[in-house]
């Protein structure tokens, strides 16, 4: 009995620890396509940073080149990072809302919150972010 008690015991263990991993499968792959995204504007790598647009951004910017000016004049913390962190995520179905933590070279914080949305073939794409300016906190 006891022996039935600790392969059960085991058994659901093992179960929710697989259920954790594929809760944060997507928690993960989000936040490498955004780190991959970033990377891509430092290196004003345009072709890479678009490759991550979602169809719905892709239909409203329908190049690169546009895709990368639009962000260059409306999102110059995401453009231009001097650090960021990653924030709270959230699955919610499909979607994936990551938000990113961004200190500006110019000592300006900010708060971006990227909405990645899965794909027919499983891929996520980045669909859309807001970008806030964060308060300041207290001087250390």
């Amino acid at each position: 009995m006891f022996r039935s008690f600790a392969i059960a015991l085991g058994l659901v263990a093992q179960l929710a620890a697989a259920t954790a991993a594929c809760a944060e499968e997507p928690v993960d792959t989000a936040r490498t396509i955004i780190r991959e995204q970033i990377t891509a504007f430092l290196q004003d790598d345009a072709e890479t940073a678009y490759s991550f647009a979602s169809p719905a951004i892709r239909s409203k910017f329908p190049d690169k080149a546009s895709f990368f000016e639009m962000v260059k004049r409306g999102y110059q913390p995401v453009y231009r990072p001097g650090n960021f962190a990653f924030g709270r995520s959230k699955v919610v179905g499909d979607q994936v809302l990551q938000e990113v933590l961004i200190s500006a070279p110019d000592g300006k914080d900010w708060t971006a919150v990227y909405e990645l949305v899965k794909q027919p073939d499983g891929s996520y794409k980045i669909n859309g972010v807001m970008i806030l300016q964060s308060a300041s906190g207290p001087a250390i």
